[in-house]
């Protein structure tokens, strides 16, 4: 029963099934044209030019006889006959063509003895009807023969039509086949290495290519979750290491009953504070990089330059001295997202370029330069790297994720992010995203 329903038993079953019924279409129509061909040549026999005066003339004498071998009955329009032979038994069709001549009456009928025959109503004189008529046996036992043998080939043609839509589907479905095997070992192996052989550029070829870009795709997420797990393990170690030690130490002061002095205890719970407000932070930051491409705020249209304003006022709150020059810009993201992206590199900036931090949009375009050393041009390919810190910002606090959130935030909101060198020292950040001028939405 499964292997009934299997695509292939399917295929198989409707390939067969058209292929019969045009041959099947085909003989049928084969039938009936040779039906009417003989039917039309046997009426060409009937109408051949005879003159019937003498048949009403054998009548009124009384004769008898079958002078033609058929059938041959003259109709009065009292409904009286005459015939030679079989009389032929005439329908309201032969009657009606005395009273309103017209052209001859072809039909299928039969004489008084029930043989079948085929009638040609003709006009004789006014007020007679010539009925002649000639055997349909000849005629249908040829047909029955050619009914017979259009069977048998319907028949044949069917069984070979059936090993043809088997082999056709065999050779349709062997990329399916190959595709569904790739399928299962992935599902049983969880080996998303595995590729299908692409050949050709129909629909089966470019599903083999979707399958493999969606292996690829999955692979990549699988293994940057991995990455993110093993940094993240690594980055917590040293809080978490320290948090540990720092708080080992209070344990045994407490329970020695050798308590620390006052100035030491306070800057040890000082730095268990620092370490508990490090680890938040980069807890925080680790849930907002673990978002899924569609596990984001819902996006509506927003004002940029609003969102560069209230991340600038977040900044001064910590201490940064930001100068602005905005211009308007509306796009379509997320604002939350898109405010800490700005703030992170606001703070970025702050940290790494001390004195103030410029900040302007323009025509879609936002810059935060600093005025700092810059970075140098070998790093500057990884400045976007997840937990990738220079080396010389290394002993200042952070996770090394800030710069990986704007990217992704970015992203959401169909953007781009790079940093560059500024002329005159110091590092230009430069974010574009597609957007209207406040003038444009009007």
């Amino acid at each position: 029963m499964r292997r009934f329903g299997s695509l292939r038993s399917r295929l198989t079953l409707l390939v067969t099934t058209a292929v019969v019924v045009a041959i099947a279409a085909c003989a049928m129509m084969s039938w009936v044209v040779a039906e009417k061909q003989m039917l039309r040549t046997l009426d060409q026999t009937i109408l051949e030019p005879d003159d019937p005066r003498w048949l009403k003339d054998h009548c009124q004498k009384g004769g008898t006889g079958d002078p033609f071998g058929d059938s041959v009955t003259l109709l009065g329009a009292d409904g009286s006959t005459c015939s030679l032979g079989k009389p032929i038994v005439p329908t309201e069709e032969d009657k009606a063509l005395l009273a309103h001549p017209g052209d001859p009456v072809f039909r299928n009928g039969q004489t008084t003895d029930g043989r079948a025959v085929r009638v040609v109503t003709t006009n004789f004189a006014p007020g007679v009807a010539v009925l002649e008529s000639r055997p349909l046996n000849h005629v249908r036992g040829s047909l029955r023969q050619m009914a017979l043998g259009l069977a048998a080939l319907t028949a044949l043609g069917a069984l070979g039509a059936a090993w043809a839509g088997l082999a056709i589907s065999r050779a349709a479905l062997a990329p399916v086949g190959r595709l569904t095997k790739a399928v299962e070992h992935i599902a049983q192996t969880q080996d998303l290495s595995t590729r299908i052989p692409v050949q050709g550029t129909d629909e089966i070829a470019r599903l083999s290519s979707s399958f493999n870009a969606m292996t690829t795709a999955l692979a990549g997420s699988r293994d940057r979750q991995r990455q993110l797990v093993a940094d993240a393990g690594h980055e917590l170690r040293t809080p978490l290491t320290t948090l540990r030690t720092n708080i080992d130490l209070l344990l045994r002061s407490e329970q020695t009953g050798r308590s620390l002095e006052p100035g030491a205890k306070k800057r040890l719970l000082v730095n268990v504070k620092a370490q508990f407000a490090e680890l938040s932070t980069l807890v925080g930051d680790l849930l907002q990089l673990a978002r899924g491409d569609t596990d984001h705020e819902p996006h509506a249209e927003l004002g940029l330059h609003d969102v560069v304003r209230a991340a600038v006022e977040r900044a001064r709150l910590r201490g940064a001295e930001v100068s602005t020059d905005l211009g308007e810009w509306y796009v379509f993201g997320g604002a939350a997202s898109l405010e800490r992206a700005v703030l992170n590199l606001i703070d970025n900036a702050a940290k790494f370029g001390p004195g103030q931090v410029d900040v302007v949009l323009r025509d879609g375009t936002l810059t935060v330069r600093d005025h700092g050393p810059g970075i140098p041009e070998e790093e500057l390919p990884h400045v976007f790297d997840r937990f990738w810190r220079s080396p010389s910002a290394r002993a200042l606090p952070g996770s090394g994720l800030g710069l990986a959130i704007v990217a992704q935030s970015v992203a959401e909101s169909g953007g781009r992010v790079r940093l560059d060198n500024a002329q005159g020292g110091g590092v230009m950040a430069t974010v574009e995203i597609p957007g209207k001028s406040h003038a444009a939405l009007r």
